[in-house]
């Protein structure tokens, strides 16, 4: 059974309750923002990747935590807590109707939330025929900029299985279209177990 991924530790923090004041939030948010920039800088920029795999892995990661913490400016910590209340369902019930009808509850209840475009690319995953095709079209169009903890993004993991699903059904041009994206635009986008989705986009066109 899949494991949904949870989230980093400022959303955690969030949820519980925000433990932290404010001033203590923002040195946080300003360390964070410092780490970003450094890692960004040593990978070379969004056009080549010249890092190892790990620091590569690890930047997705801040820029996960950076995603998470904009939630922050738009929901209250209740809020913030029945969100992953609803997310954390299908982790126990994965492929379930419970689940799916929990994620699709979020989905309507939440429309700017990080958490938002994870469960839709879930309900992709859990979906079928055109139902299928509109999960994972709605994530890449509203949804791109969200991550998983793990440093997977949406945007990228998206238009990867949507991709396969393309080439799956024949249409190879679709499918060679969304590949070019995720490399022209996520050159170091990677998976949950930390592999680039070049590399593996990569060895399924071979």
């Amino acid at each position: 059974m899949k494991k949904l991924v949870i989230s980093g530790v400022l959303f955690a923090a969030a949820c519980a309750g925000f433990a932290q004041s404010s001033s203590e939030l923002k040195q946080r948010l300003e360390k964070l923002e410092a780490r970003v920039a450094k890692l960004e800088a040593a990978s070379g920029g969004a056009q080549e990747v010249k890092a190892p795999k790990e620091q590569v892995a690890e930047g997705e990661r801040v820029k996960a935590k950076a995603r998470m913490r904009k939630d922050l400016e738009v929901y209250s910590s209740e809020e913030l807590g029945k969100i992953e209340k609803l997310y954390q369902v299908a982790n126990k019930e994965w492929r379930s109707e419970e689940g799916k009808n929990s994620l699709k509850e979020l989905v309507s209840r939440y429309d700017k939330a990080n958490r938002t475009g994870c469960a839709l690319l879930y309900l992709g995953q859990m979906s079928k025929g055109d139902e299928q095709i509109g999960y994972l079209t709605k994530a890449i169009e509203g949804f791109s900029d969200c991550f998983y903890g793990d440093g997977a993004q949406i945007g990228a993991y998206a238009r990867m299985y949507l991709a396969f699903r393309y080439k799956q059904d024949g249409k190879a041009d679709k499918a060679r279209a969304l590949f070019e994206e995720i490399k022209a635009q996520y050159p170091n986008a990677i998976d949950h177990r930390g592999n680039l989705l070049a590399e593996i986009i990569e060895k399924e066109n071979k």
